[in-house]
């Protein structure tokens, strides 16, 4: 058995002045626990016991090219004797926004910010300033940031739910005002059906509909063909604007994100976590009229942090790397993905046990069901949670850290050997909760 004794006494130790002992409620996901690491190193976390892990979380996606990329950190290091805010614009900024806007889907222009909340955020106020309507329509199960506007049906609870077809919009944390429900349309994801019907019944009040195009925090589940192309088309039908939120997605499953993967254009769109390859960047990119909102119009946005030097300059370098011999480290990943995913179905079959591999290489979900693959949240929280925990337990045990709910990251540095090392450990894993 793996020893954590030093985590423990951290962990006890910083709760005294640190609420919660976590600096994000997202960290007391771990066992035993809220660990403590002391570095991190291409595919591997070092934890204060002694314990290396072979990371499949990497920050909960940002670490796209792994712990410590060296060509990122150059790049900052050399940046830091240049300053960090100058309450002004630098170079970069510049030179960044002109090569995203070449790259993304629907870029006209970008505005920078820090944190996937904010740029939620961001997104719904150009969506209600353009438009002039107040309601935002979201899907059940999908995460837009934790944010009173946008922390809503992320993970409702079914008894409080309401019906598949007519969901009841659910707060998803105490202290959120009743008043924000009021400004939210909810719908079952994955069927265009209920979402014309959802459309309808608030004919003319939805300022936008916001998704995740792959539902990554729900399950890592996949758009139905032509779903996405159909989600369009109903927004341009409504006069409604069509937001993705790339956080997750975006420079994880393509240089071009979701939307390019899947060819579909949205008018605003949300990036954030690979994009700076860990460093603390997030943007809105869309089109230039509904961008110019925040000049025209007076659109209110702010940050102090909003294009400093260090992030700017890792997502200048980590760009460098992404789009090196026309994106050959995304065939990499997929390569590497496929061969992790293949092999975990193979596992569960040789030890007999309800394993249902899903999403993209470079992110993706281990359920236990013995039903089809979920298509929404309803279906995906159906599966069994306590087997997932099991085995999420017996990986960590032999040396694989994945989150709790099943999710698994990679990275450029999960080569071959560690894709092999991993199996074998997921082949211990599996024996475990197959004997239990």
């Amino acid at each position: 058995m793996r020893s954590y004794a030093e985590s423990i006494a951290l962990y006890e130790k910083t709760r005294k002045h640190l609420a919660g002992g976590v600096s994000s409620n997202v960290r007391y996901a771990s066992v035993p626990v809220p660990l403590f690491f002391a570095r991190g190193e291409g595919a591997r976390l070092h934890d204060v016991d002694g314990n290396v892990h072979i990371d499949y979380v990497l920050g909960n996606g940002p670490a796209i090219l792994g712990h410590a990329p060296k060509k990122v950190i150059d790049a900052v290091a050399a940046s830091l004797g240049e300053g960090q805010l100058f309450a002004a614009q630098n170079p970069r900024e510049t030179e960044l926004a002109e090569r995203l806007c070449a790259l993304l889907p629907g870029a006209d222009v970008v505005r920078f910010s820090t944190s996937g909340t904010e740029a939620v955020l961001m997104a719904f106020r150009l969506a209600r300033a353009f438009t002039g309507r107040d309601k935002i329509l979201k899907f059940e199960g999908h995460y837009h940031g934790w944010s009173d506007q946008a922390y809503i049906s992320a993970r409702p609870p079914l008894n409080e739910a309401g019906p598949a077809d007519t969901p009841v919009p659910v707060a998803g944390s105490p202290g959120m005002p009743p008043s924000v429900l009021g400004d939210v349309a909810v719908c079952t994801w994955n069927d265009l059906d209920l979402l014309e019907q959802t459309l309808e019944r608030h004919r003319g009040q939805i300022a936008a509909v916001i998704m995740e195009p792959i539902m990554v925090n729900g399950g890592a589940i996949p758009p139905a063909p032509g779903y996405l192309e159909g989600v369009r088309a109903l927004c341009d039908k409504h006069g409604t604007l069509f937001i993705c939120d790339e956080v997750i997605t975006g420079f994880r499953v393509g240089l071009r994100g979701a939307q390019g993967k899947f060819g579909v254009t949205a008018d605003l769109s949300i990036y954030a976590k690979a994009v700076a390859a860990g460093f603390p960047l997030a943007m809105v990119a869309g089109r230039r009229d509904i961008m110019d909102t925040l000049l025209d119009k007076g659109v209110m946005h702010g940050g102090t942090y909003n294009g400093n030097v260090q992030s700017m300059a890792a997502a200048l370098a980590a760009l460098d790397v992404l789009e090196a011999d026309d994106g050959k480290v995304y065939r990499d990943l997929e390569a590497r993905g496929t061969e992790l995913m293949q092999g975990l179905s193979a596992l569960a079959r040789k030890h007999k046990l309800p394993v249902l591999v899903q999403g993209m290489p470079a992110i993706f979900q281990t359920f236990f069901t013995k039903g089809p693959a979920p298509r929404n949240y309803r279906e995906s929280a159906a599966c069994d949670r306590d087997a997932m925990l099991a085995f999420h337990a017996a990986l960590q045990e032999e040396g694989v850290r994945s989150q709790q709910a099943g999710k698994w990251f990679l990275s450029t540095a999960h080569d071959k050997p560690v894709i092999e090392e991993t199996l074998a450990a997921a082949d211990r894993a599996m024996a475990k909760v197959a004997h239990a």
